[in-house]
This record gives C-alpha cells, structure tokens and sequence, in this order.
C-alpha cells in the first residue's frame, strides 16, 4: 500500500521522526556515557554496555493497541527504511534518521509450524523461525543492520571519515559484516578474523566473496575474540561482535517479529534459543520487556536457552540453583557440530545475568532456564527436523534437542507452544550432516548415526547394456530405448512399485 492510502492519523505515527535520548549504560558502574561515538566498553571501569532510552517514557503516550496498529500497518508499506528490522523503529534505534537505515532484506523471516507428525513425534505445538532466510543466512544480519546504520550515521552527520571494521567470528558473524560493509563501501572497509580450521568452507566463502580481508587466526573463536578486543583497544577500527551495543539493539527484532507473527498473544509461549557469544538471547529478552512495558504484549514468554555439552558455561552458571551461590567460570571448549556456539567465554554473560534478572523479576521465577544437550541429540535433531520439511542449521538442531531436553525436564509442558530459532540456514553446515550419512564423525564428537536417519545417494547403473550414455556421447535408437527401460525397471524394483 501507498502512505496516502491511510488517513491522516495513521501517516502521521507511520513515518518516524529521528529522536534523542539514547545512551550507553554500563552494566558495571551504571555510568551513562553520550552516543556520539563508538563504544564497546565503559570507559571508567570496562564492563560491557546496554544502550537504553532515557526518552522511553514518551513511547508510552501511545497505547500498546495502538502501537500494534503502527507495526502491523508498516508491513504493508514498500518504504525500504520501514521494511525489516526497521519497521519497530521507535523500539530498535529511534536516533537514526531514514536515509541511514541500510535494508538488505534483513528481518521478516518466516516462522513455520512445524507438521503435525514432527510435533507429534516430539509431543509438542513448536515453530521454527527461519533466521537462515536472512541476506548472508544467519539472524546475525539483524544486529548488523543496526550496528552498520548507526556506522553509516557517523559517517553522514558526524564526520567519521572511512571507517575499517573487525570483528572475530565462528562464521556467520562474518558473513554478515562483511556483506554490510561492502554495501557502504567504500566508506566502509570489512576485516575478519575467523578461527583456522573451525569455519566451514560455505561460511570462509562469504566474507572472502564480500571482499572483506581474512585472517585465519590459531586456536579457537574465544582466541580470535581477544585479538579483536586488542585490536579495538588500540587502533582506530570500528568492532561488530556483539561486545558492540548496537547490535543488540537489532537482535532485539526478533523478539518483535514473533511477538506480532502470534498476533501479540504470547501466553503460554516458550523461546528456545541457542547460546553461543550469549548476544542473541540477551537481545531476545530485552525486546520482549520492551513490548511488555509498552503493554504492546500483555504476558512474558518463558526464555528457554539450549548449549551444548561440549561448550556450555552459562549452562554451568544457572546449574547453580541459589543466585548467591553462582560463580562465574570460563571454560575450555571441545569440538561441536552447533560451531556458532562453540564459545567458553562469552562476552555477553554480563548482559545474560542482568537482563535475566529483570526478565524473571517481570515474568516471575521460573521464566528463564538453561539446559545442556549433547552432540549425539544435536544431530539427531537437525536431521530430523529437516526430514520433515525445515531447514534448520546444528544450532536448530541444537533447539530442538533443547526444547525435548526440557520436556524430560518438566520445565515445558504440552500445554506449551514454542518458537525454535534456527540462527542460520541448513546450507551453511551440510557438511555435518554429510559426516552423518557418512557416519565419519571424529570419535571426540561422540556422534553414531541413527540408521532410519542416514541418507544417501544410490547409483542406478543398469546391467547386460553393451554402452551407456555419456556426456558428448549420447545414446540414440533402439539403445538409448534399452537404456530408459531397463534404468526405469531397476529404479521401480528398489522402490517397491507395482506395475500398472
């Protein structure tokens, strides 16, 4: 629809304003600090940042129906500045004025109800929202879209001059970065820094086909990540990992989207996300307390956080029931299939342990959970998720097998509805599910395929033929007639099928 197809009203709420009134807080000595430049950090003590709305009372003088109205009417909109992440504006970065929003066709992913025999072999009503589907693959591309918006704000209102970004990545990080930056170029270069041997070749492809300028670090991400931080300490670079504020802000749309695709009805939802640098699901819970005290969503969902045994210290932290008693403790990662995750010191865990705090104390005890599965539920969960018409990545799997551990747990019941994110696209990862049909996985992985869930290719090589047909060598006449029968014949014979 076009804008002047609504009434006054409508367009005048439509087309946002840019606003004032964000700042940096530390989550340590809650110091504000102005948002006129880049920071990673607090300056004073050195924890990481939220970037909050001290004008966030002014939202409130419109209702939550109406703010409803607003989000659902956007979507109708072809206005790029209002399309993805961009359409909840007033909730992701008011302060960016529309000709800074860079759209890429980020956000808007479609959630899918998984079929009616998947959920029963599961035995739960479940969703998977399809985070793969956006530009490089990966729900990183929200948060980029934010972070790069407000880059490409620097560089238009601020004078900010070329800006070279970095960040470390276990893939998908990457992708998106470096696509972003490519599209501002080039006021905008991309370096990566991705760890040697523990990128699949789909996800080392994307920032080398971006241009971006890798680098193949020794060891793991969390080696990479200390590399970065050196990096930005010292040297004018502009850092995208999540340890950057603004790519919280525009993980957070994914919390909106799903509160609109359930017509804003959240009772009874549960959100399983994995946790990898814990940006995500620290984004997640904060979107969704901003919908709630907008009273755009009138209940919490229950956030359901999924890691995996071989890399799992927020896992270990919440293990300790009594809040007094946690401690937290980095931890030395092995080798996953869910390789986005694949992190033991998450720069994130500050803002978890805050923002799962005030989520609980909204919510109620009992609304936030963490649960570890093992590589063997991972695989078997991706495989089986996808054998019914999905395309879900490891980390998909890893929700799923997430969401059945909490089910044996009694934290989920039947009465549940859940929404699974798959954070990237099955694509990105198909050589681990090549080892599982293959059934070569490295004995540390501890993975065994289950045989009714391997697939493979079978040749259908028809005997007693004097030729067969090759390229640039075909088959005509009566062989070419001898070669079509007798390959139907052989194909009909595998697959059981009786003669007309």
């Amino acid at each position: 629809m076009k804008l002047e197809d609504f009434s006054a009203q409508d367009q005048s709420d439509l087309l946002p304003e840019p606003q004032k009134g964000l700042v940096y807080r530390c989550l340590g000595c809650q110091k504000e600090h102005p948002i006129d430049q880049l920071l990673y950090t607090c300056p004073e003590c050195g924890q990481v940042l939220l970037i909050e709305n001290n004008e966030f009372s002014e939202l409130k003088k419109k209702s939550g129906k109406r703010w409803q109205r607003i989000f659902d009417l956007r979507k109708t909109l072809n206005i790029p500045a209002l399309k993805g992440i961009f359409r909840f504006h007033e909730l992701v970065a008011p302060v960016i004025p529309a000709d800074c929003v860079i759209y890429l066709g980020e956000g808007s992913t479609p959630m899918v109800e998984a079929s009616g025999l998947l959920q029963s072999q599961v035995g739960a009503r479940f969703y998977y929202k399809n985070d793969g589907q956006n530009p490089s693959a990966s729900f990183k591309d929200r948060g980029m879209a934010a972070a790069m918006a407000y880059i490409n704000y620097l560089i238009k209102y601020k004078g900010a001059g070329k800006i070279l970004s970095v960040c470390a990545s276990t893939g998908d990080t990457s992708a998106a970065a470096a696509l972003y930056a490519s599209y501002l170029s080039p006021n905008v270069a991309s370096s990566v820094l991705l760890p040697k041997g523990k990128v699949t070749p789909q996800q080392l492809a994307q920032p080398l086909g971006s241009g971006a300028q890798v680098f193949e670090v020794p060891g793991v991400f969390d080696d990479c990540m200390k590399v970065v931080e050196h990096l930005a300490e010292n040297f004018q670079v502009a850092l995208l990992n999540s340890k950057n504020p603004w790519r919280i802000l525009g993980q957070e749309s994914y919390a909106f989207e799903v509160a609109q695709e359930l017509d804003y009805d959240l009772k009874g939802t549960v959100i399983v996300v994995p946790i990898g640098n814990a940006g995500n699901i620290s984004a997640i819970m904060r979107g969704f307390m901003k919908m709630y005290e907008l009273e755009i969503i009138d209940s919490l969902p229950m956030i359901l956080g999924v890691q995996s045994h071989h890399a799992d210290p927020v896992f270990q932290y919440y293990s300790e029931p009594d809040p007094e008693k946690r401690e937290w403790q980095p931890m030395t990662v092995k080798p996953s299939v869910a390789q986005a995750a694949m992190i033991g010191n998450p720069v994130s865990m500050p803002r978890v342990v805050e923002l799962a705090r005030r989520y609980e104390k909204t919510a109620g005890a009992g609304n936030f959970h963490v649960v570890q599965v093992n590589e063997q539920a991972i695989m078997d969960s991706m495989i089986q998720a996808n054998r019914h018409g999905h395309i879900a990545c490891t980390q998909g799997g890893e929700s799923l097998a997430g969401l059945k551990a909490a089910m044996a747990k009694g934290i989920v019941g039947k009465e549940h509805t859940a929404v699974l994110d798959a954070t990237a696209h099955h694509l990105k990862f198909i050589g681990f599910q090549q080892m599982y049909f293959e059934d070569n996985f490295p004995a540390e992985m501890g993975v065994t395929p289950e045989k009714e869930l391997q697939n493979y290719p079978r040749e259908a090589v028809p005997s007693g033929l004097v030729r067969l047909p090759a390229p640039g060598n075909p088959l005509e006449g009566e062989e070419f007639k001898a070669f079509v029968s007798k390959t139907a014949e052989l194909i009909a014979k595998e697959l059981g099928l009786k003669v007309r």
